[in-house]
């Protein structure tokens, strides 16, 4: 693993949306330099950036047309190289977001596979063997060429899916992972990851890293294939990163990555903390954390020995927003479990602030319900909240428009606004070795309100109590007797010989 992930604090940046400098209303790359020493200030020591290679944008850049050129909305390649040159000015790092199952329809690779006359990418893109026959278990485009064949998409029409080979071939036009197409794609993903990481980048988030090798259900295949291409990058470029979309960690750092996320697609643990009907994270107080304790337990034994991270986002540009149907102090609340639980720490722009899901929005370039979580940044309260100077109109996706949203500049003025909470909370987890993201990690009670746990170092032990309910609860408390309090969110928190008070919608880290 890299020797800088392990004081690594993310902040992920959607770049369409994060800051635009030439007033067409879409953020762009030098909107994202202007902005560093913000992300820097607030404690963030890497970055995220979600895909900005050029793209016809049917699913926001996820369907790349050219993995080696930069979308001109953003800025050139060389603008790119600037972005890494000024994070690493700052001592920071910087991730790019790898697509590797599918490019766009319009992909240079997809038009010359199309082609009836076979040629080095005929076996780019999963192709049925004729045009009536339908590729096993997905979704396909017929009917755009002479070439005979059912082309495979994944997700949308627009992504074809590159061929990476199946598990159990069944079919004629299922090949094995190991046969020259697969292998050729294969290559492709290497040279286009090492472009990018001989100009600067520190290392990619994949999408959907588990899907590549089709009819994988244990992944094996799957496995063996990042083995070989992590394999590779650490031994060329022992210092970048790799972080999965995967959601299941016990198969994902087997394949050499550094780290994975908990995601809200993945097993039901990560949403019923936060996003279920009746999530823990709430003042109504009718969760439970005891799902996620049992699931995170295995991830985190795995984690440990496999000698990888555990990401828990505060969410992405795929689920609803934090702050939808949560007030400022449940808000503190997640942040304070956030930020001292293992692993690297994400988090999406915005939800520094308490940016707000943007309801009843039309879908944006394949957005769907994700567009109300997709708006562009509240800076300040200048034009379109300081985002751009462009006609409100022309704006990539409406803003929050509410009289009290929030903005940076009202947040920074605010001594107990969130944005300042979570500052000092990162502040308060680079300070305190228990803390960081490599420190043991135990649950001590995680049945109910609060949620206990305890996270050591060789340095120091930290018990952290967790209680967004809206009602305080005191825990008998015998493991954290003779401590003292380093952080309590809310109002009349105790710690006394052998019993601690958790205020409501509160926390207390208690040092023994």
């Amino acid at each position: 693993m890299a020797k800088w992930l392990e004081n690594a604090i993310f902040y992920e940046i959607y770049p369409q949306s994060f800051n635009d400098t030439n007033g067409d209303g879409i953020g762009d790359f030098q909107g994202i330099i202007e902005k560093l020493d913000y992300i820097k200030e607030t404690g963030f020591n890497a970055i995220w950036m979600n895909p900005c290679f050029d793209s016809p944008f049917g699913d926001a850049g996820y369907d790349v047309r050219d993995y080696k050129k930069a979308a001109a909305r953003y800025g050139t390649n060389d603008d790119l190289k600037r972005l890494f040159d000024e994070c690493h000015k700052r001592g920071m790092h910087i991730l790019l977001d790898l697509v590797p199952g599918h490019t766009s329809v319009e992909h240079e690779w997809f038009k010359k596979s199309m082609l009836p006359e076979s040629n080095e990418y005929t076996d780019r893109y999963i192709w049925t063997s004729n045009i009536w026959e339908q590729p096993e278990g997905l979704n396909c485009i017929r009917g755009i060429s002479d070439r005979d064949g059912s082309a495979a998409v994944n997700f949308f029409s627009s992504q074809p899916a590159l061929n990476y080979g199946y598990a159990e071939p069944k079919y004629a036009y299922q090949q094995k992972p190991t046969d020259p197409g697969p292998m050729a794609t294969r290559a492709a993903i290497k040279d286009v990851m090492k472009f990018w990481l001989d100009m600067g980048c520190d290392g990619f988030r994949v999408d959907m890293a588990g899907s590549l090798v089709k009819c994988d259900p244990e992944y094996k295949e799957t496995i063996k294939l990042w083995q070989d291409i992590t394999g590779y990058l650490k031994s060329e470029y022992p210092e970048a990163a790799m972080v999965s979309e995967w959601g299941e960690p016990q198969y994902s750092l087997q394949g050499g990555f550094d780290m994975d996320f908990l995601l809200h697609f993945g097993p039901e643990g990560y949403n019923s903390m936060f996003r279920s009907a009746e999530p823990f994270f709430s003042k109504r107080g009718k969760g439970t954390p005891a799902i996620f304790a049992e699931q995170y337990n295995g991830y985190h034994e795995k984690a440990t020995t496999g000698g990888g991270l555990i990401c828990i986002p505060s969410g992405n540009h795929d689920m609803d927003r934090l702050a939808r149907g949560r007030d400022e102090d449940e808000l503190k609340c997640c942040f304070a479990f956030l930020l001292t639980m293992p692993g690297a720490p994400f988090v999406y722009y915005g939800d520094e602030i308490g940016l707000r899901y943007v309801e009843g929005l039309v879908s944006v370039e394949g957005g769907y319900n994700r567009t109300g979580s997709r708006s562009p940044m509240q800076w300040d309260s200048t034009a379109n909240d300081g985002f751009s100077t462009a006609d409100k109109s022309q704006l990539y996706i409406k803003q929050d428009d509410a009289p009290d949203r929030p903005t940076v500049e009202k947040q920074m003025l605010d001594e107990k606004s969130l944005y300042n909470e979570i500052k000092n909370l990162i502040k308060l987890r680079n300070e305190n070795s228990a803390l960081h993201n490599l420190s043991a990690f135990e649950f001590v009670s995680s049945d109910g309100y609060p949620l206990v746990y305890k996270r050591s170092s060789d340095k120091q032990t930290v018990y952290v109590f967790i209680n967004p309910s809206d009602k305080a609860v005191t825990v008998n408390a015998d493991y954290a007797k003779g401590g003292k309090a380093i952080y309590t969110l809310g109002e009349n928190g105790s710690v006394k010989t052998d019993t601690v008070t958790v205020p409501a919608s509160g926390a207390i880290f208690v040092e023994v």
